[in-house]
């Protein structure tokens, strides 16, 4: 048997987090402190896929008196926020980038038009002086 080791590149392969509500934390603490059995908490446990350290966590949270404290702080407001500043800092680093290089572009451009009209004032300047008549060339003259 041949094992694939790049088989399972596909990122959407990778599990991903679970995260929960503080509506779904309140209501799994509710239900679980309600029942009395052992067994029936660690049926409760199971049947949602949760450990003994999730409770612990959310049931010091909710003691602490933070309702807040049991949303998750990967998703709070704040992490919202500072999200959607990354973001704006991201794009105007890009468009920032962007401007920077037009900005280059035009400064080696205008330097290149700058050499081009010195040089073509250069040949006008050496043109004239070759077409300034000489008293010592032949002409002809009309009489």
């Amino acid at each position: 048997m041949t094992s694939r080791p790049h088989e399972s590149l596909d990122p959407d392969a990778r599990p991903q987090r679970r995260t929960f509500t503080a509506e779904f934390k309140a209501r799994i603490l509710d239900e679980y402190e309600s029942v009395p059995d052992a067994a029936a908490r660690g049926a409760i446990l199971r049947r949602e896929r949760l450990y003994g350290s999730h409770l612990l966590d959310w049931r010091k949270a909710r003691d602490a008196g933070a309702a807040a404290g049991l949303t998750d702080r990967r998703q709070s407001a704040a992490r919202a926020a500072k999200k959607a500043e990354n973001a704006e800092l991201s794009r105007l680093q890009r468009e920032n980038a962007r401007l920077q290089a037009e900005l280059n572009k035009t400064q080696t451009a205008l330097s290149i038009m700058g050499k081009a009209h010195a040089l073509l004032e250069l040949l006008s300047e050496s043109a004239d002086a070759v077409a300034m008549p000489n008293s010592s060339s032949p002409r002809r003259r009309r009489r």
